[in-house]
C-alpha cells in the first residue's frame, strides 16, 4: 500500500514549537522561550478531590499547548518530555506505589483518538519511575465532555463512571497518572473505584494542574 501524504510530509515537517510555531528542536516539543515561561508548581504534594495530587507546572500558556499537542495531535514526544519532568521533581516517596494506573478514557473517544494520553504518559513514566503500567481501569457508561463544566457539575458526570476491568485486582499502592488536574473530580472517581476494589493508598500524578486547585 502506498504511504500516505501525511506520512510522506512528517519527515519533511520542521521541529516546531507546540506553543508558538518557533523553532524548537529535534528532541524537544517546546522552544526554549515556552520552555522558560512553564510556571513551576510548589513540590508540595495537595489533596484534590480526597486524593493526594501532584502536578510539576501549572495548566496554563505553554503547558496547555503542551498538553493539547499530546491530546489532540499525536504528538507522542509530549508524553515522554512530560514524564521526564514529572520523574525529575516529583515529590520523594510518591513514585513509590506498586504500579502506575492510566485513568482511562471511554471507549468510543478512544476509537476516535486511537490512543489514551494517560496511557502514553504512564507508559513513559514508568521507564524513569521503574514501576509497571497496570492498566486494569474502565470507563462505563456514556462519554460525556468535562471541559467547561463546573466543580459539583464534573463530579456528578464522572461518579461511579469507573470500575475495574472484569477478573482482575488492583495493585495495594496505586498511583493515578493523568495529563491534567482540573477540579480533581476524574482522579476521586477513579480512586474510589480502586479502593473499593481493594487498594489500600491511591496516589495521583499529572503533568499539569489547573492554577489554585
Amino acid at each position: 500500500m502506498a504511504p500516505s501524504l501525511r506520512s510522506l510530509a512528517l519527515p519533511l515537517a520542521p521541529p516546531l514549537c507546540a506553543a508558538c510555531g518557533a523553532w524548537a528542536g529535534r528532541v524537544e516539543p517546546l522552544c526554549p522561550d515556552c520552555r522558560a515561561g512553564l510556571r513551576r508548581l510548589a513540590p508540595a504534594i495537595r489533596e484534590i478531590g480526597g486524593v493526594a495530587v501532584w502536578a510539576p507546572v501549572a495548566y496554563e500558556g505553554p503547558a496547555r499547548e503542551l498538553v493539547h499537542a499530546l491530546k489532540f495531535r499525536g504528538v507522542r514526544l509530549a508524553a515522554a518530555v512530560m514524564a521526564a519532568q514529572i520523574a525529575a521533581s516529583a515529590p520523594p516517596g510518591l513514585l513509590s506505589g506498586d504500579a502506575l494506573v492510566p485513568v482511562p478514557l471511554h471507549r468510543s473517544r478512544l476509537r476516535r483518538r486511537a490512543f489514551n494520553q494517560a496511557a502514553l504518559l504512564a507508559g513513559e513514566l514508568a521507564h524513569r519511575a521503574g514501576l509497571p503500567v497496570w492498566d486494569g481501569l474502565a470507563r462505563r457508561g456514556r462519554a460525556g465532555a468535562q471541559v467547561g463544566r463546573g466543580r459539583a457539575a464534573r463530579a456528578a458526570g464522572v461518579a461511579g463512571a469507573f470500575a475495574l476491568r472484569e477478573g482482575v485486582r488492583p495493585p495495594a499502592r496505586a498511583v493515578l497518572v493523568d495529563d491534567v488536574v482540573t477540579t480533581g473530580a476524574t482522579l476521586a472517581a477513579c480512586a474510589a473505584a480502586l479502593r473499593a476494589a481493594g487498594a489500600e493508598r491511591v496516589a495521583a500524578v499529572a503533568y499539569a494542574r489547573t492554577p489554585g486547585r
